[in-house]
């Protein structure tokens, strides 16, 4: 791996999320000493407005402020961005028009995963806005799937566990309403289920879901270490060649 690829985060939507994909990359990293590491460069900017307003179209365009995050992240030097949110990708286009360097996508990781098990009926554990922008369904649909989603009264139950996670709970009751969630979604026809909201992962693993779980986090993890692995390392100067 090339541990001189600078991985550029934008992050803080929310706080712990972000901070679960860094605990994840390190774990998944293959590294036995410190320098085998990626150097990340993390803007953690919890202060943008309610990103689900903003795709609702109740509260001005977060596209702006993720644009300027995402260059000064490319002028501190990362060599790619990836954002820990999957409904903030609904500004993807306004990152990547601000910047040169490669934007990796989480919806387009996690949906990409799918391809090993080919599921033709994915249900999509998402928050509002994600859902209201249609970013799994249009994914999922360009790859011939069927996104399964909650009734009106389970996508609320959904939002309400949501920001039960952000404000900081976690606990067997958080866990045990999630996967009756997920339950709702196999009982409509899902052959697997996509954790698209990162909080979903600080109370839900595979061993509580009904059906095969595919963690956007985890995937987004996946993602950019194999662009790490992919991206050439810096050349080797003329003397360490000579003595090589």
């Amino acid at each position: 791996m090339n541990t001189r690829c600078t991985v550029g985060v934008l992050g803080g939507l929310g706080p712990a999320a972000t901070v679960d994909f860094m605990a994840r990359l390190i774990a998944t990293t293959p590294a036995a000493t410190d320098q085998e590491h990626l150097r990340l460069l993390v803007d953690h900017n919890p202060t943008l407005p309610n990103r689900h307003d903003a795709v609702a179209g109740r509260s001005p365009s977060v596209g702006p402020a993720l644009a300027a995050m995402a260059r000064g992240l490319e002028r501190a030097g990362a060599d790619c961005l990836v954002m820990v949110c999957n409904t903030a990708h609904a500004w993807e286009a306004d990152i990547r028009a601000a910047v040169d360097i490669p934007f990796l996508s989480i919806i387009d990781a996690t949906v990409d995963a799918l391809d090993e098990r080919a599921p033709a009926r994915v249900g999509v554990m998402a928050a509002d806005g994600c859902l209201e922008a249609g970013l799994y369904q249009r994914a999922l649909a360009a790859r011939g799937r069927e996104a399964v989603l909650w009734s009106p009264a389970e996508q609320a139950a959904f939002m309400a566990l949501v920001y039960r996670v952000k404000a900081g709970e976690r606990g067997p009751a958080l866990t045990t309403a999630l996967a009756a969630l997920a339950d709702a979604l196999a009982a409509r026809g899902a052959e697997a289920l996509i954790a698209a909201c990162t909080e979903i992962p600080l109370v839900l693993s595979q061993g509580d879901a009904p059906l095969p779980l595919y963690a956007s986090t985890d995937l987004l993890v996946a993602r950019t270490l194999a662009f790490a692995d992919a991206t050439p390392g810096p050349a080797p100067e003329q003397g360490a060649l000579a003595h090589g």
